[in-house]
C-alpha cells in the first residue's frame, strides 16, 4: 500500500515539475539574453536605473538557472542516503534567492545615494528605448512563470526576481520620460530606491516561508494543537494523542508523526487506518506515521495519563 501511495505522488508531481522546469528554463534564457543589451544601454545612457535593472537581471539569470537546476535535480529518485529525495533542494534555492534579493536592494540603495550626492548626466532617450525593451522581456518572462505552480516556493522566488526586474524597467522608463520632459536627473536614483524597497518586501516573504520549512516548522495554515483533540473526538478507540510533529519537505509535501494511546481491546490496524483517513480529510495530511501504544509510552518510559 505504501508503495502505491509513493507512485501516485510521483506520477502526480511529474507533470507539475516538468511544467515548472520548462517555464523557469525559458524565463532564464529570455532574461539572460536581454541582460547584455541592458548593460550596454545603461553604460551608454549613464543611467543607474538601467544599470541597477541590469545587475538585477544578472542575478535573475543566475537565480532562474539555479531554480531550473533545482527542478531538474528534484526529479531524481530517493536513495538510502536521501530517503526523501531531492525535493527540499527547491526550498534551499528559494531561500538563497531571497537572500540575494536583499543584497541587490542594498547595492541599488548605495548607488542611488551616491548618485544623489554626485548627480550624473543621464541620456533619457536611450534610457526609454532600452527600458521599454526590458519591460517587454520581463512581461513575457513573468507571464511564463505565472503559468507554473505559483504555490511552489522555488517558482515564487523566481517570479519575485522577475517582478523586481519588471518594476525596475517601469522605473527606468518613467525616469527616462521625466528626464526627457523636464531634465530633472534625481528622478533616476529616487525611483531606483523605490524599486529596492519593493524588492526587499517581496524577498522577505520568500525568505520567511522557505526558512520556516528549512527549520522544520509546521505549515502556517495548520494548528498542530488541534490534531490531538480532533482525533480523540472522531476516531473510536483513541484515548490520547501526543508527540505530534508536523513539518514539510516542500510546501506541497507535508508530513506528520504522532503517538496514539488506544484501548486494550481495540484493533490497532483499524485505528491506524481511521487516524490516517481523518488526518487527510480534516488536515490535508496524507503522509502520516502513527505509533500505537497501549499503556506505556516507549519514548518517555512512563504510563500516559488517560483522560478522565
Amino acid at each position: 500500500m505504501h508503495g502505491s501511495h509513493g507512485d501516485s505522488h510521483s506520477h502526480g508531481a511529474d507533470a507539475v515539475h516538468a511544467n515548472n522546469e520548462r517555464r523557469v528554463g525559458l524565463a532564464a534564457l529570455l532574461t539572460g539574453s536581454f541582460m547584455f543589451a541592458e548593460v550596454a544601454g545603461g553604460i551608454i545612457a549613464g543611467s543607474l536605473a538601467l544599470l541597477a535593472d541590469a545587475g538585477h537581471m544578472l542575478t535573475d539569470f543566475a537565480s532562474l538557472s539555479l531554480a531550473w537546476f533545482a527542478f531538474r535535480l528534484s526529479r531524481r529518485p530517493a536513495d538510502w542516503k536521501r530517503t526523501y529525495g531531492f525535493d527540499r533542494f527547491q526550498v534551499l534555492v528559494a531561500f538563497a534567492n531571497g537572500l540575494a534579493l536583499f543584497a541587490i536592494a542594498a547595492w541599488i540603495v548605495y548607488e542611488a545615494i551616491e548618485r544623489l550626492m554626485s548627480p550624473l548626466e543621464v541620456q533619457g532617450g536611450i534610457m526609454v528605448v532600452v527600458a521599454l525593451l526590458g519591460l517587454l522581456v520581463n512581461i513575457v518572462a513573468f507571464w511564463l512563470l505565472q503559468g507554473a505552480d505559483r504555490e511552489n516556493l522555488n517558482v515564487r522566488g523566481a517570479a519575485i526576481h522577475v517582478l523586481g526586474d519588471l518594476l525596475g524597467s517601469v522605473a527606468a522608463l518613467t525616469a527616462g520620460a521625466v528626464i526627457l520632459l523636464t531634465g530633472w536627473m534625481p528622478i533616476d536614483p529616487l525611483l531606483s530606491i523605490v524599486v529596492a524597497a519593493i524588492i526587499v518586501r517581496s524577498g522577505w516573504q520568500v525568505v520567511a516561508a522557505s526558512g520556516h520549512i528549512l527549520l522544520e516548522g509546521a505549515p502556517e495554515e495548520l494548528d498542530t494543537r488541534a490534531i490531538g483533540p480532533d482525533l480523540i473526538a472522531n476516531v473510536k478507540g483513541v484515548e490520547d494523542v501526543h508527540h505530534v510533529h508536523v513539518w514539510s519537505i516542500t510546501q506541497s509535501r507535508r508530513m506528520v508523526t504522532l503517538h496514539a494511546l488506544i484501548c486494550e481491546d481495540e484493533d490497532s490496524d483499524r485505528i491506524v487506518r481511521d487516524i490516517k483517513a481523518r488526518l487527510k480529510e480534516r488536515f490535508g495530511l496524507d503522509h502520516a506515521t502513527i505509533e500505537i501504544e497501549r499503556g506505556a509510552c516507549a519514548d518517555t518510559g512512563h504510563e500516559e495519563a488517560k483522560p478522565s
